[in-house]
Protein backbone atom coordinates (compact mmCIF):
# COMPACT_ATOMS: atom_id res chain seq x y z
CA UNK A 1 0.00 0.00 0.00
CA UNK A 2 1.30 3.42 -0.94
CA UNK A 3 0.77 6.04 1.76
CA UNK A 4 0.13 9.70 0.99
CA UNK A 5 2.78 12.21 1.86
CA UNK A 6 2.21 14.34 4.99
CA UNK A 7 2.01 17.44 2.81
CA UNK A 8 -0.80 15.98 0.67
CA UNK A 9 -2.69 14.81 3.73
CA UNK A 10 -2.48 18.28 5.26
CA UNK A 11 -3.72 19.87 2.01
CA UNK A 12 -6.65 17.47 1.89
CA UNK A 13 -7.61 18.33 5.46
CA UNK A 14 -7.59 22.01 4.61
CA UNK A 15 -9.80 21.50 1.57
CA UNK A 16 -12.17 18.93 3.05
CA UNK A 17 -14.68 21.42 4.52
CA UNK A 18 -15.24 22.81 1.02
CA UNK A 19 -15.45 19.58 -0.95
CA UNK A 20 -18.77 17.81 -1.28
CA UNK A 21 -20.34 19.54 1.72
CA UNK A 22 -23.38 21.73 2.18
CA UNK A 23 -23.90 24.80 4.32
CA UNK A 24 -24.84 24.41 7.95
CA UNK A 25 -28.55 23.86 8.53
CA UNK A 26 -30.51 27.09 8.79
CA UNK A 27 -31.81 27.46 12.34
CA UNK A 28 -35.35 28.61 13.21
CA UNK A 29 -34.37 31.86 14.96
CA UNK A 30 -33.44 35.14 13.30
CA UNK A 31 -31.55 37.79 15.24
CA UNK A 32 -33.79 40.85 15.46
CA UNK A 33 -30.79 43.02 16.39
CA UNK A 34 -29.16 42.54 12.98
CA UNK A 35 -30.93 44.96 10.63
CA UNK A 36 -30.22 43.09 7.42
CA UNK A 37 -32.45 42.13 4.51
CA UNK A 38 -33.81 38.60 4.44
CA UNK A 39 -31.56 37.61 1.54
CA UNK A 40 -28.34 38.95 3.09
CA UNK A 41 -26.98 35.58 4.05
CA UNK A 42 -27.57 36.23 7.75
CA UNK A 43 -27.78 32.76 9.34
CA UNK A 44 -30.63 31.36 11.34
CA UNK A 45 -29.68 30.25 14.83
CA UNK A 46 -30.68 27.17 16.87
CA UNK A 47 -31.54 29.48 19.79
CA UNK A 48 -32.80 33.09 19.98
CA UNK A 49 -29.35 34.66 19.66
CA UNK A 50 -30.32 38.24 20.44
CA UNK A 51 -30.25 40.71 23.30
CA UNK A 52 -33.15 39.82 25.61
CA UNK A 53 -35.41 42.46 27.09
CA UNK A 54 -36.31 42.82 30.75
CA UNK A 55 -39.93 42.08 29.92
CA UNK A 56 -39.01 38.87 28.12
CA UNK A 57 -36.87 37.57 30.95
CA UNK A 58 -39.48 38.55 33.53
CA UNK A 59 -42.14 36.66 31.60
CA UNK A 60 -40.02 33.49 31.65
CA UNK A 61 -39.44 33.82 35.38
CA UNK A 62 -43.15 34.31 35.95
CA UNK A 63 -43.94 31.23 33.90
CA UNK A 64 -41.57 29.12 36.00
CA UNK A 65 -42.99 30.55 39.21
CA UNK A 66 -46.53 29.87 38.06
CA UNK A 67 -45.73 26.24 37.38
CA UNK A 68 -44.03 25.77 40.76
CA UNK A 69 -46.96 27.35 42.59
CA UNK A 70 -49.07 24.43 41.41
CA UNK A 71 -46.42 21.70 41.24
CA UNK A 72 -44.95 22.25 44.72
CA UNK A 73 -47.89 22.06 47.18
CA UNK A 74 -47.65 22.73 50.91
CA UNK A 75 -50.32 20.60 52.51
CA UNK A 76 -50.68 17.35 54.42
CA UNK A 77 -52.58 14.39 52.97
CA UNK A 78 -53.40 10.83 53.90
CA UNK A 79 -51.03 8.67 51.85
CA UNK A 80 -53.72 6.00 51.40
CA UNK A 81 -56.77 8.08 50.53
CA UNK A 82 -54.89 11.14 49.17
CA UNK A 83 -57.41 13.33 50.99
CA UNK A 84 -56.16 16.50 52.65
CA UNK A 85 -55.68 16.40 56.42
CA UNK A 86 -56.76 19.56 58.21
CA UNK A 87 -57.09 18.36 61.80
CA UNK A 88 -53.68 18.52 63.46
CA UNK A 89 -54.76 17.96 67.06
CA UNK A 90 -53.52 14.36 67.04
CA UNK A 91 -51.11 12.73 64.58
CA UNK A 92 -52.06 9.83 62.35
CA UNK A 93 -49.56 7.34 60.96
CA UNK A 94 -50.62 7.78 57.34
CA UNK A 95 -50.17 11.57 57.24
CA UNK A 96 -47.57 12.75 54.70
CA UNK A 97 -46.53 16.00 53.14
CA UNK A 98 -48.13 16.14 49.70
CA UNK A 99 -45.56 15.81 46.91
CA UNK A 100 -48.09 16.44 44.16
CA UNK A 101 -47.67 14.75 40.81
CA UNK A 102 -44.05 15.83 40.43
CA UNK A 103 -42.57 14.58 43.69
CA UNK A 104 -41.30 18.06 44.58
CA UNK A 105 -40.60 17.95 48.32
CA UNK A 106 -40.74 21.10 50.44
CA UNK A 107 -37.66 19.83 52.30
CA UNK A 108 -35.53 18.72 49.34
CA UNK A 109 -32.12 20.31 48.85
CA UNK A 110 -33.20 21.38 45.35
CA UNK A 111 -35.97 23.45 46.96
CA UNK A 112 -33.27 25.39 48.78
CA UNK A 113 -32.01 26.59 45.39
CA UNK A 114 -35.57 27.40 44.32
CA UNK A 115 -35.96 29.67 47.35
CA UNK A 116 -32.67 31.39 46.55
CA UNK A 117 -34.05 32.05 43.06
CA UNK A 118 -37.42 33.26 44.33
CA UNK A 119 -35.86 35.72 46.77
CA UNK A 120 -33.48 36.98 44.07
CA UNK A 121 -36.33 37.33 41.56
CA UNK A 122 -38.37 39.44 43.98
CA UNK A 123 -35.33 41.62 44.64
CA UNK A 124 -34.71 42.21 40.93
CA UNK A 125 -38.26 42.41 39.53
CA UNK A 126 -40.08 43.91 42.51
CA UNK A 127 -42.78 41.25 42.08
CA UNK A 128 -43.70 40.03 45.57
CA UNK A 129 -45.27 36.86 44.16
CA UNK A 130 -41.84 35.24 43.99
CA UNK A 131 -41.18 35.83 47.68
CA UNK A 132 -44.75 34.73 48.42
CA UNK A 133 -43.86 31.27 47.17
CA UNK A 134 -41.01 31.08 49.67
CA UNK A 135 -43.16 32.56 52.43
CA UNK A 136 -45.76 29.83 51.88
CA UNK A 137 -43.11 27.14 52.18
CA UNK A 138 -41.51 28.70 55.24
CA UNK A 139 -44.90 28.90 56.91
CA UNK A 140 -45.54 25.24 56.11
CA UNK A 141 -42.31 24.25 57.87
CA UNK A 142 -43.12 26.47 60.84
CA UNK A 143 -46.66 25.17 61.23
CA UNK A 144 -46.13 21.45 60.60
CA UNK A 145 -42.80 20.60 62.25
CA UNK A 146 -44.45 19.98 65.62
CA UNK A 147 -47.10 17.75 64.03
CA UNK A 148 -44.61 15.50 62.29
CA UNK A 149 -42.45 15.40 65.41
CA UNK A 150 -45.48 14.19 67.36
CA UNK A 151 -46.15 11.65 64.61
CA UNK A 152 -42.58 10.36 64.95
CA UNK A 153 -42.78 10.17 68.73
CA UNK A 154 -45.96 8.09 68.48
CA UNK A 155 -45.38 5.87 65.43
CA UNK A 156 -41.57 5.78 64.97
CA UNK A 157 -41.70 6.00 61.19
CA UNK A 158 -38.06 7.11 60.87
CA UNK A 159 -37.24 7.80 57.18
CA UNK A 160 -40.90 7.32 56.20
CA UNK A 161 -41.73 10.46 58.15
CA UNK A 162 -42.16 13.34 55.69
CA UNK A 163 -40.15 15.66 57.95
CA UNK A 164 -37.36 13.15 58.65
CA UNK A 165 -34.81 15.38 56.92
CA UNK A 166 -35.55 18.07 59.49
CA UNK A 167 -36.28 16.01 62.57
CA UNK A 168 -33.31 13.68 62.13
CA UNK A 169 -30.91 14.87 59.41
CA UNK A 170 -28.42 12.21 58.37
CA UNK A 171 -26.69 13.75 55.36
CA UNK A 172 -25.68 17.09 53.90
CA UNK A 173 -28.42 16.55 51.33
CA UNK A 174 -30.91 16.64 54.21
CA UNK A 175 -29.68 19.86 55.68
CA UNK A 176 -27.26 22.30 54.07
CA UNK A 177 -29.09 23.81 51.10
CA UNK A 178 -32.36 24.22 52.98
CA UNK A 179 -30.54 25.61 56.02
CA UNK A 180 -29.02 28.33 53.83
CA UNK A 181 -32.45 29.05 52.33
CA UNK A 182 -34.03 29.45 55.76
CA UNK A 183 -31.33 31.87 56.84
CA UNK A 184 -31.73 33.92 53.66
CA UNK A 185 -35.50 34.03 54.14
CA UNK A 186 -35.05 35.05 57.78
CA UNK A 187 -32.65 37.87 56.94
CA UNK A 188 -34.92 39.03 54.10
CA UNK A 189 -37.91 38.90 56.48
CA UNK A 190 -39.74 36.46 54.23
CA UNK A 191 -42.07 34.24 56.24
CA UNK A 192 -41.94 33.32 59.93
CA UNK A 193 -38.75 33.07 61.97
CA UNK A 194 -37.44 29.49 61.61
CA UNK A 195 -34.48 29.78 63.98
CA UNK A 196 -35.22 26.37 65.63
CA UNK A 197 -35.15 24.63 62.27
CA UNK A 198 -31.99 26.52 61.30
CA UNK A 199 -30.34 25.37 64.54
CA UNK A 200 -31.16 21.73 63.84
CA UNK A 201 -29.77 21.77 60.35
CA UNK A 202 -26.63 23.81 61.03
CA UNK A 203 -25.81 21.61 64.02
CA UNK A 204 -25.74 18.66 61.65
CA UNK A 205 -23.64 20.42 58.99
CA UNK A 206 -21.11 21.83 61.44
CA UNK A 207 -20.81 19.02 64.00
CA UNK A 208 -22.21 15.72 62.75
CA UNK A 209 -21.39 15.37 59.05
CA UNK A 210 -18.40 13.14 58.27
CA UNK A 211 -15.23 15.03 57.35
CA UNK A 212 -11.74 14.15 56.22
CA UNK A 213 -9.00 14.56 58.80
CA UNK A 214 -8.25 18.03 57.36
CA UNK A 215 -11.84 19.18 58.04
CA UNK A 216 -13.20 18.83 54.49
CA UNK A 217 -16.88 17.90 54.37
CA UNK A 218 -17.09 14.41 52.83
CA UNK A 219 -19.20 11.25 52.72
CA UNK A 220 -18.90 7.57 53.48
CA UNK A 221 -20.59 6.62 50.21
CA UNK A 222 -20.48 5.26 47.56
CA UNK A 223 -17.05 4.36 48.91
CA UNK A 224 -15.67 5.17 52.31
CA UNK A 225 -13.97 8.58 52.45
CA UNK A 226 -15.60 10.03 49.32
CA UNK A 227 -15.69 13.67 48.34
CA UNK A 228 -18.52 14.96 46.11
CA UNK A 229 -18.53 18.27 44.24
CA UNK A 230 -22.23 18.51 45.16
CA UNK A 231 -21.17 19.18 48.74
CA UNK A 232 -19.80 22.57 47.85
CA UNK A 233 -23.44 23.66 47.83
CA UNK A 234 -24.76 21.14 50.34
CA UNK A 235 -22.45 22.48 53.03
CA UNK A 236 -20.67 25.77 52.35
CA UNK A 237 -23.56 28.24 51.80
CA UNK A 238 -25.08 27.24 55.15
CA UNK A 239 -21.75 27.93 56.88
CA UNK A 240 -21.38 31.24 55.04
CA UNK A 241 -24.92 32.37 55.85
CA UNK A 242 -24.34 31.54 59.52
CA UNK A 243 -21.36 33.88 59.38
CA UNK A 244 -23.57 36.60 57.93
CA UNK A 245 -26.36 36.00 60.44
CA UNK A 246 -24.19 35.79 63.56
CA UNK A 247 -21.17 37.90 62.66
CA UNK A 248 -18.93 35.09 63.96
CA UNK A 249 -15.94 34.85 61.58
CA UNK A 250 -15.34 31.21 62.53
CA UNK A 251 -18.21 30.28 60.21
CA UNK A 252 -16.51 32.11 57.36
CA UNK A 253 -13.22 30.39 58.17
CA UNK A 254 -14.85 26.97 57.83
CA UNK A 255 -16.62 27.94 54.62
CA UNK A 256 -13.43 29.24 52.99
CA UNK A 257 -11.43 26.23 54.14
CA UNK A 258 -13.93 23.89 52.54
CA UNK A 259 -14.04 25.72 49.21
CA UNK A 260 -10.28 25.78 48.92
CA UNK A 261 -9.72 22.23 50.12
CA UNK A 262 -12.53 20.77 48.00
CA UNK A 263 -11.02 22.59 45.03
CA UNK A 264 -7.63 21.12 45.86
CA UNK A 265 -9.06 17.62 45.62
CA UNK A 266 -11.44 18.05 42.67
CA UNK A 267 -10.25 20.88 40.41
CA UNK A 268 -8.27 19.97 37.31
CA UNK A 269 -5.81 22.86 36.80
CA UNK A 270 -5.11 21.80 33.21
CA UNK A 271 -8.76 21.96 32.11
CA UNK A 272 -9.92 24.41 34.81
CA UNK A 273 -13.02 22.33 35.55
CA UNK A 274 -14.15 20.13 38.44
CA UNK A 275 -14.36 16.35 38.62
CA UNK A 276 -17.52 15.03 40.20
CA UNK A 277 -15.81 13.15 42.99
CA UNK A 278 -12.66 11.83 44.62
CA UNK A 279 -12.08 8.77 46.80
CA UNK A 280 -9.40 8.91 49.47
CA UNK A 281 -9.00 5.14 49.22
CA UNK A 282 -8.67 5.25 45.44
CA UNK A 283 -7.08 8.62 44.67
CA UNK A 284 -5.74 7.68 41.22
CA UNK A 285 -9.12 6.63 39.78
CA UNK A 286 -10.20 8.22 36.46
CA UNK A 287 -12.09 11.47 36.84
CA UNK A 288 -15.43 12.33 35.25
CA UNK A 289 -16.45 15.92 34.59
CA UNK A 290 -20.20 16.01 35.09
CA UNK A 291 -21.86 19.32 34.23
CA UNK A 292 -23.76 19.90 37.46
CA UNK A 293 -20.65 18.95 39.43
CA UNK A 294 -19.22 22.18 38.02
CA UNK A 295 -22.39 24.15 38.62
CA UNK A 296 -22.47 23.52 42.37
CA UNK A 297 -19.02 25.05 42.99
CA UNK A 298 -19.89 28.10 40.86
CA UNK A 299 -23.07 28.80 42.84
CA UNK A 300 -21.23 28.19 46.09
CA UNK A 301 -18.31 30.50 45.42
CA UNK A 302 -20.68 33.27 44.34
CA UNK A 303 -22.76 32.78 47.49
CA UNK A 304 -19.70 32.80 49.71
CA UNK A 305 -18.13 35.89 48.14
CA UNK A 306 -21.46 37.73 48.49
CA UNK A 307 -21.28 37.53 52.29
CA UNK A 308 -17.58 37.05 53.01
CA UNK A 309 -15.98 40.18 54.51
CA UNK A 310 -13.64 41.76 51.97
CA UNK A 311 -10.86 41.84 54.55
CA UNK A 312 -11.06 38.11 55.17
CA UNK A 313 -7.78 36.50 54.03
CA UNK A 314 -9.76 33.91 52.09
CA UNK A 315 -11.58 36.45 49.90
CA UNK A 316 -8.89 36.84 47.21
CA UNK A 317 -8.25 33.08 47.21
CA UNK A 318 -11.89 32.16 46.65
CA UNK A 319 -12.22 34.89 44.02
CA UNK A 320 -9.15 33.59 42.19
CA UNK A 321 -10.61 30.07 42.22
CA UNK A 322 -13.95 31.33 40.87
CA UNK A 323 -12.19 33.14 38.04
CA UNK A 324 -10.25 30.02 37.08
CA UNK A 325 -13.40 27.91 37.01
CA UNK A 326 -15.38 30.45 34.98
CA UNK A 327 -12.54 30.66 32.46
CA UNK A 328 -12.40 26.90 32.07
CA UNK A 329 -16.14 26.38 31.82
CA UNK A 330 -16.50 29.08 29.17
CA UNK A 331 -14.33 27.13 26.78
CA UNK A 332 -16.75 24.19 26.81
CA UNK A 333 -19.89 26.16 25.89
CA UNK A 334 -21.68 24.62 22.91
CA UNK A 335 -22.96 26.33 19.77
CA UNK A 336 -26.42 26.44 21.34
CA UNK A 337 -25.22 28.42 24.36
CA UNK A 338 -25.86 25.41 26.60
CA UNK A 339 -23.28 23.12 28.14
CA UNK A 340 -23.12 19.34 27.93
CA UNK A 341 -24.06 16.73 30.54
CA UNK A 342 -20.39 15.73 30.62
CA UNK A 343 -18.92 19.16 30.28
CA UNK A 344 -15.84 18.00 28.36
CA UNK A 345 -17.72 15.58 26.05
CA UNK A 346 -19.63 17.12 23.16
CA UNK A 347 -21.28 13.79 22.35
CA UNK A 348 -23.18 13.88 25.66
CA UNK A 349 -26.52 15.66 25.74
CA UNK A 350 -27.03 19.36 26.41
CA UNK A 351 -28.11 19.83 30.04
CA UNK A 352 -30.13 22.69 31.52
CA UNK A 353 -29.45 22.89 35.27
CA UNK A 354 -25.67 23.19 34.93
CA UNK A 355 -26.06 25.66 32.05
CA UNK A 356 -28.30 27.87 34.17
CA UNK A 357 -25.85 27.71 37.08
CA UNK A 358 -23.07 28.86 34.75
CA UNK A 359 -25.15 31.71 33.30
CA UNK A 360 -25.90 32.87 36.82
CA UNK A 361 -22.21 32.65 37.72
CA UNK A 362 -21.06 34.74 34.76
CA UNK A 363 -23.79 37.36 35.08
CA UNK A 364 -23.45 37.64 38.85
CA UNK A 365 -19.66 37.88 38.77
CA UNK A 366 -19.88 40.64 36.17
CA UNK A 367 -22.49 42.53 38.16
CA UNK A 368 -20.34 42.27 41.29
CA UNK A 369 -17.27 43.56 39.43
CA UNK A 370 -15.34 40.31 39.89
CA UNK A 371 -14.81 39.56 36.19
CA UNK A 372 -14.78 41.60 33.00
CA UNK A 373 -18.01 42.12 31.04
CA UNK A 374 -15.88 42.38 27.89
CA UNK A 375 -14.70 38.81 28.34
CA UNK A 376 -17.80 37.14 29.71
CA UNK A 377 -20.91 39.25 29.03
CA UNK A 378 -21.76 37.73 25.67
CA UNK A 379 -21.09 34.23 27.06
CA UNK A 380 -23.74 34.81 29.71
CA UNK A 381 -26.17 36.19 27.11
CA UNK A 382 -25.59 33.24 24.78
CA UNK A 383 -26.17 30.85 27.66
CA UNK A 384 -29.47 32.52 28.49
CA UNK A 385 -30.49 32.20 24.83
CA UNK A 386 -30.04 28.45 25.15
CA UNK A 387 -31.97 28.29 28.41
CA UNK A 388 -34.92 30.09 26.81
CA UNK A 389 -35.48 27.07 24.58
CA UNK A 390 -35.75 24.80 27.63
CA UNK A 391 -38.64 26.53 29.44
CA UNK A 392 -41.87 25.30 27.89
CA UNK A 393 -45.26 26.98 27.73
CA UNK A 394 -46.32 25.48 31.09
CA UNK A 395 -43.24 26.86 32.84
CA UNK A 396 -41.61 23.44 33.10
CA UNK A 397 -37.84 23.32 32.77
CA UNK A 398 -36.84 20.69 30.24
CA UNK A 399 -33.50 18.97 29.77
CA UNK A 400 -32.45 18.70 33.43
CA UNK A 401 -30.50 15.65 34.53
CA UNK A 402 -32.15 13.77 37.38
CA UNK A 403 -30.38 13.10 40.68
CA UNK A 404 -27.01 11.46 40.11
CA UNK A 405 -24.64 9.56 42.36
CA UNK A 406 -20.85 9.76 42.24
CA UNK A 407 -20.10 7.03 39.69
CA UNK A 408 -17.00 5.37 38.27
CA UNK A 409 -17.86 5.09 34.58
CA UNK A 410 -19.04 7.25 31.69
CA UNK A 411 -21.92 4.97 30.70
CA UNK A 412 -23.78 5.85 33.90
CA UNK A 413 -23.32 9.60 33.48
CA UNK A 414 -24.10 9.63 29.75
CA UNK A 415 -27.37 7.81 30.27
CA UNK A 416 -28.80 9.58 33.28
CA UNK A 417 -32.22 10.72 32.03
CA UNK A 418 -33.42 14.29 31.79
CA UNK A 419 -36.84 15.15 33.17
CA UNK A 420 -39.16 18.10 33.75
CA UNK A 421 -39.68 16.54 37.18
CA UNK A 422 -36.03 17.08 38.11
CA UNK A 423 -36.35 20.01 40.51
CA UNK A 424 -32.63 20.74 40.12
CA UNK A 425 -33.30 22.92 37.07
CA UNK A 426 -35.90 25.32 38.45
CA UNK A 427 -33.91 27.27 41.03
CA UNK A 428 -30.94 27.80 38.71
CA UNK A 429 -33.20 29.12 35.92
CA UNK A 430 -34.76 31.60 38.35
CA UNK A 431 -31.31 32.70 39.51
CA UNK A 432 -29.96 32.99 35.98
CA UNK A 433 -32.91 35.02 34.72
CA UNK A 434 -32.88 37.42 37.66
CA UNK A 435 -29.16 38.02 37.29
CA UNK A 436 -29.48 38.51 33.52
CA UNK A 437 -31.99 41.28 34.17
CA UNK A 438 -29.40 42.95 36.38
CA UNK A 439 -26.72 42.46 33.74
CA UNK A 440 -28.59 43.97 30.78
CA UNK A 441 -29.61 46.93 32.96
CA UNK A 442 -26.23 47.30 34.67
CA UNK A 443 -25.36 51.03 34.49
CA UNK A 444 -21.65 50.21 34.42
CA UNK A 445 -21.94 48.11 31.25
CA UNK A 446 -22.43 49.32 27.69
CA UNK A 447 -23.86 46.60 25.40
CA UNK A 448 -22.94 47.22 21.76
CA UNK A 449 -24.11 45.25 18.73
CA UNK A 450 -21.50 45.16 15.98
CA UNK A 451 -20.77 42.76 13.14
CA UNK A 452 -23.71 40.53 14.10
CA UNK A 453 -22.48 39.86 17.63
CA UNK A 454 -22.46 41.45 21.10
CA UNK A 455 -19.83 43.41 22.95
CA UNK A 456 -20.19 44.11 26.67
CA UNK A 457 -17.96 47.04 27.47
CA UNK A 458 -17.28 48.89 30.73
CA UNK A 459 -18.74 52.39 30.55
CA UNK A 460 -15.53 53.74 32.04
CA UNK A 461 -13.93 53.19 28.63
CA UNK A 462 -12.37 49.87 29.49
CA UNK A 463 -10.04 51.21 32.15
CA UNK A 464 -11.38 49.04 34.95
CA UNK A 465 -8.84 46.49 36.20
CA UNK A 466 -10.89 43.56 37.45
CA UNK A 467 -7.86 42.20 39.29
CA UNK A 468 -8.34 45.05 41.75
CA UNK A 469 -11.70 43.67 42.96
CA UNK A 470 -10.23 41.55 45.73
Amino acid sequence: MISASPRLVFAALLLSPFLGTTALADGPYRNRDNKLPADSGEPGYPVPYQLPTVAEITEVLGRVRGYLEVAAPTRVVDRKTRKEITDFTAPVATAVADLGETGFSALAYEMGVVHAGMIKATEVTGDARFAAFTERHMRFLAERTAYFRAQEDKFHLERANSFARLLDPRALDDSGAMCAALIRARLAKVGPDLKPQIDTWIDYVAKKQFRFADGTLARQRPQAQSLWADDFYMGVPALAEMGRMTGDRAWFDDAVKNVLQMSGYLFNPRLNIYAHGWNANNPDAPQFYWGRANGWPILTMCDLLDVLPKDHPGFPKVLAQLRLALRGIAQFQSGTGLWHQMIDRSDSYLETSASAMFVYGYAHAINQGWISPTTYGSIAQAGWAGILTRVNAKGQVEGTCVGTTFASDQVYYYNRPASVDALHGYGPVLLAGAEMIKLITNPAVDIQIKLRTYHYLPKDGGTTDYREHQ
